[in-house]
């Protein structure tokens, strides 16, 4: 295990607590989101495309993404104590896939079939932040080790 030497405590503790806080915020967003979704699906996706789900299978969908949501939250709610591991690590990489996809498929839903809600732009500039956290979290401070491991 290498020594630590002069600041390096400080940053490790900045970056887990970044990344602690990132899981929270993640999770008291996504959890809520996708309990939404699962109750009132109609209602979500007027406020986020100013749209309407006609179809029963969209529904169907919306509330299979709902459960998705919500279970996405609950697995960042549980992992906000876990410290620097490469569980944690891969969940912040799932969280930044999930986030820049989201901002892809909004903009392209905004631009492209004008679906547009009172909540598309607003919804789209946190998923933008929280990818540019995510990416941020993935970033370890200099000799970072997990259980006197480096990682790479």
């Amino acid at each position: 295990m290498r020594r630590l030497i002069g600041n390096e405590p400080q940053r490790l503790f900045v970056h887990l607590m970044a990344a602690r806080k990132l899981l929270i915020v993640t999770a008291l967003v996504e959890a809520p989101t996708g309990l939404m979704l699962l109750l009132s699906p109609a209602f979500v996706v007027a406020l986020l495309l100013g749209a309407s789900l006609d179809a029963p299978a969209a529904l169907v969908v919306a509330r299979i993404a709902g459960a998705a949501l919500l279970s996405f939250g609950c697995a960042c709610w549980l992992a906000r104590d876990d410290g620097a591991n490469r569980a944690v690590s891969g969940l912040i990489a799932a969280m930044l896939l999930y986030n820049g996809v989201a901002v892809a498929v909004l903009a392209s839903a905004a631009a492209g079939a004008r679906l547009v809600g009172v909540l598309t732009w607003p919804v789209m500039a946190v998923h933008a932040a929280l990818a540019v956290w995510c990416i941020a979290c993935l970033r370890r401070p200099a000799g970072h080790t997990v259980h006197g491991q480096p990682q790479r």
